[in-house]
């Protein structure tokens, strides 16, 4: 585990938001301000593909990043501003178990990306 990596979980933990690479780097900068851009790269593709980090796609052309957690939560994306909101609901978690069931699967893993504009 380098000092740049360690850098860049902290900057992850401390993340409230599902940051990008970009902004990864800026606040990793916080804590090693020699650490390069390539770096967060590499070591967020790193991550993923060890299963620390979850990677989305939520349509703005950019990568975004979270810890990987152990509860299920889905995500609002509000296409006015472009804030992520993180959600669980029991009643659609037995849903989308009972609609996998109905066409004969195990549910494994799934993801559930909701777009939206607020109402008026």
């Amino acid at each position: 585990m380098t000092t740049a990596r360690r850098a860049i979980l902290k900057a992850l933990e401390n993340s409230e938001d599902h940051p990008d690479a970009l902004m990864l780097h800026d606040r990793a900068k916080e804590f090693d301000p020699t650490i390069a851009q390539a770096t967060v790269y590499r070591t967020m593709r790193l991550l993923e593909q060890e299963g620390l980090v979850e990677k989305h796609d939520f349509g703005n052309g950019r990568a975004r990043y979270e810890e990987a957690e152990k509860e299920q939560h889905d995500h609002l994306i509000n296409l006015s501003t472009g804030e992520i909101i993180e959600f669980h609901d029991t009643d659609l978690e037995a849903l989308k178990i009972e609609i996998a069931k109905r066409l004969g699967f195990d549910l494994k893993d799934h993801r559930l990306e909701l777009y939206g504009v607020p109402k008026e």
